[in-house]
């Protein structure tokens, strides 16, 4: 009798160890492809009007849409806006971008690399001294990230990127005019909760 029931307990424990070594990979499978919105919080490393030696990074929150990835590469929508001062001035930039994602799958983490252009805009009285700037600028944008999952649908990200936009003054006549100094080439830093669905 015992000799028949030494087999069965090394059966049970075995398939019981078996069981909890395989459970990870089931609580998290791989994503299949999917649609994402995101949204959380971001920061400008500069204001628009922050020259040498007034260099004040902007706070503010990001928020985007993407589609489900062609062989890993997905199309993607980004909105970002600011709010902060610098030199007496309100600064309120906003950039609506668009381009690609590429991810690159590691378990419940995924890389990605992006690249997106589109368009800025600020509020007039941006620029120091009560002088009036440009409200629209090109902007273009290069960097990446890490999602990770913490449920199926549900990841948290963090990403960091490459910024680059040109805001003008605005002279007499409307005329724009660029003084020394004025920044082109901005750092962003985000976090945020992404939902796939």
């Amino acid at each position: 009798m015992t000799s028949r029931l030494f087999p069965l307990i090394a059966l049970l424990c075995l398939s019981s160890s078996l069981c909890a070594q395989s459970e990870p990979t089931a609580r998290y499978p791989e994503a299949p492809a999917r649609y994402q919105i995101y949204g959380g919080y971001s920061f400008l490393s500069n204001s628009l009007n922050g020259v040498p030696g007034y260099v004040q990074g902007i706070n503010g929150f990001n928020a985007g849409f993407a589609i489900p990835p062609w062989h890993n590469l997905r199309f993607k929508v980004d909105f970002s806006a600011y709010r902060g001062t610098n030199l007496g001035a309100p600064q309120h930039p906003y950039f609506i971008l668009g381009g690609g994602q590429y991810d690159v799958h590691l378990g419940r983490e995924t890389l990605f690399a992006e690249g997106l252009i589109g368009t800025g805009g600020a509020n007039k009285t941006w620029p120091a001294s009560g002088d009036q700037g440009q409200t629209a600028s090109f902007a273009a944008d290069a960097g990446g990230g890490l999602d990770t999952r913490i449920s199926q649908h549900v990841a948290f990200r963090v990403g960091g990127d490459f910024q680059y936009t040109y805001f003008l003054l605005n002279g007499k006549n409307n005329f724009p005019y660029r003084i020394a100094g004025l920044p082109t080439n901005f750092g962003r830093v985000n976090s945020a909760i992404v939902w796939q669905f």
